[in-house]
């Protein structure tokens, strides 16, 4: 990808120029949500190349997750399927690896009992030994006197193990956690921290996700991407920075007019890169289905719910944002059709939401901000003064933005309505 051209200043700064240093394409996947045998709905995945190593360095894939707070990738001494089916780090190719333990001091490769960790990634688990390597954006070939602008030293996870679920259903190798430094066990396990300690990297990363297929995704890092901006940005602080969330305030919820008495007195909100859906607190998500679901007017089977008009769902945000996430961006694709014994068949478009439990961290009234706003809204995180933007996404044509990614696993009839029996 083409590298921002930078000013050098008397000081020995670097300006940018209204576009980030690095843009990644983001390969996309489709995984299928099966019940009896049936598939009902789909994850989807987005995921792009960085490389890990030098002299010469190796390249993999990975999930870049607002919601987490480390970097780990299979590594060749995990033989399990759900490691050997991905790309493997291979700690003894790499002239600038160095093993560690937890407080980052120095250990022998092949020192018999090594400090490990183990992390939760969706539902599944990774666990595996500390390395200290070199991480870049974009290739660097040979040995470099002075790191490069997209390249940092950090501390990564090589996993030993990694659960079947969800890692063998996925094509990306490893993830790279861009939650804030207090997500990690350590702030030298965050990628971005790191990158953001020097003065030349802009300590900002831009997110778009495309609504075609045929038009890749994108993640920008030192700073955003102002191709990708249908409006201005605007600005909401995060709220409780100290938990390693990109988290915002939201002072009220609003479901076509209605508002949500849960948010009378405020809730919150995550921006989760990581997340399919759009996720709700488990105590309004019933009634959040109820006020979401429409009837449609006719018994149609290839009727595509996302086109048919729904109510808005309206979050004002602490800063002034307001966020409207409406049935394009909410509704599941396929109807469901409620069979009725002696009556006409009724179709009903709903929604799809993720109930989010309560946790000591995020409290019982949060939300996830993940596919469906993502795919409205470009977003912007501001590491160093802790703020997310938010601008209506402007999506390219395909002629405009050829394609540089791959899709796997598209559906062919993500259509068909499921049947209910009352």
């Amino acid at each position: 990808m083409k590298l921002l051209t930078y000013l050098l200043a008397l000081t020995g700064t670097y300006f940018a120029l209204g576009e980030p240093a690095v843009v990644i394409p983001l390969d996309k996947q489709y995984v299928p949500v099966q019940r009896d045998g049936k598939i009902v709905s789909y994850k989807t995945a987005y995921f792009g190349r960085i490389f890990v190593g030098a002299p010469e360095p190796q390249n993999f894939t990975v999930v870049f997750d607002t919601g987490s707070g480390h970097f780990f990738l299979p590594s060749m001494g995990c033989e399990s399927e759900s490691c050997r089916r991905h790309k493997r780090y291979d700690f003894l190719a790499s002239g600038s690896a160095k093993p560690i333990d937890h407080t980052g001091q120095e250990v022998t490769a092949d020192v018999g009992e090594r400090d490990q960790v183990a992390i939760s990634f969706g539902t599944g688990e990774v666990s595996g030994d500390f390395v200290e390597e070199i991480f870049c954006l974009t290739k660097h070939t040979g040995g470099f006197k002075d790191v490069p602008l997209d390249c940092t030293k950090v501390r990564v996870i090589a996993a030993t193990q990694m659960t079947e679920e969800p890692f063998n259903s996925f094509e990306f190798d490893g993830v790279i956690g861009l939650g804030l430094a207090s997500l990690a066990v350590d702030p030298a396990f965050s990628v971005f921290e790191q990158l953001a300690k020097s003065s030349k990297f802009l300590p900002q990363f831009g997110y778009f996700l495309s609504d075609r297929d045929d038009v890749p995704s994108e993640v920008s890092f030192g700073g955003h991407d102002e191709r990708r901006l249908a409006s201005d940005l605007q600005w909401s602080p995060v709220h409780k920075p100290e938990l390693g969330f990109w988290q915002v305030k939201v002072l009220s919820v609003t479901v076509g007019g209605q508002k949500l008495p849960l948010c009378e007195d405020g809730c919150a909100a995550i921006a989760d890169t990581g997340t399919s859906l759009l996720g709700a607190p488990r105590q309004a998500a019933q009634q959040l289905h109820r006020l979401l679901a429409r009837k449609a007017p006719e018994a149609s089977s290839d009727l595509d719910c996302r086109d048919f008009e729904g109510p808005d769902i309206v979050f004002e945000l602490e800063g002034g944002v307001t966020l409207v996430i409406g049935a394009r961006e909410y509704s599941r694709a396929a109807p469901m059709q409620v069979l009725r014994a002696g009556l006409p068949t009724q179709v009903v478009c709903r929604a799809s939401l993720l109930p989010v439990d309560k946790s000591p961290a995020l409290g019982s009234k949060a939300f996830i901000l993940g596919e469906p706003m993502l795919r409205k809204y470009y977003t912007v995180y501001d590491w160093q003064r802790k703020q997310v933007g938010f601008a209506l996404s402007k999506q390219p044509q395909p002629e405009e933005n050829p394609a540089t990614h791959r899709v796997y696993g598209a559906p062919q009839d993500p259509f068909s309505p499921s049947a209910v029996h009352v």
